[in-house]
């Protein structure tokens, strides 16, 4: 691990849409706060064609353009935006010890975690042909294309 410790006020972990409006709220109460992305910068809905559910987009939008935008907004704002894997915590301590990629430690006083969910395949080539074509990954998102169809739902639990 790099022998270097670098302190932020403010810590966001994930770049979903709550991590960014956590920065953009953060940056305007002047926290400046430094955003880690994750594995998937933007989160899921990066992976998702039209969102018409969420409000502000009476026309829908894809989830591309959606996570591009709240990126942007927190950017403007003053959030430092980094990719990178938060590996450890330690919040035994104040200020809070964080390890970035398994060689890097931050020191933070808060730390906002808000790491969203990922979708639970299971391993059919056959998701990933059909993947936004009858296939979906979320049934409370995409289950408004599928009325009075039949429909079959598979879940799993780590």
């Amino acid at each position: 691990m790099s022998a270097e410790t670098e302190y932020v006020k403010c810590l966001i972990i994930g770049s979903g849409p709550a991590g960014y409006t956590a920065a953009i709220y953060a940056a305007r109460a002047d926290l400046k706060p430094v955003l880690y992305t994750g594995v998937i910068a933007g989160g899921q809905l990066t992976q998702t064609t039209e969102v018409e559910n969420y409000p502000g987009y009476p026309d829908g939008i894809q989830g591309t353009e959606m996570m591009e935008n709240f990126r942007k907004q927190a950017e403007r704002l003053g959030t430092d935006i980094r990719f990178g894997y938060i590996t450890s915590v330690d919040f035994s301590t104040l200020p809070h010890k964080v390890v970035v990629d398994e060689n890097k430690m931050l020191t933070a006083d808060a730390v906002i975690i808000l790491t969203g969910a990922s979708a639970k395949w299971l391993g059919l080539e056959s998701e990933q042909k059909y993947n936004g074509f009858g296939v979906s990954a979320c049934a409370v998102c995409d289950g408004f294309f599928f009325k009075g169809q039949d429909v079959a739902i598979v879940g799993a639990v780590d």
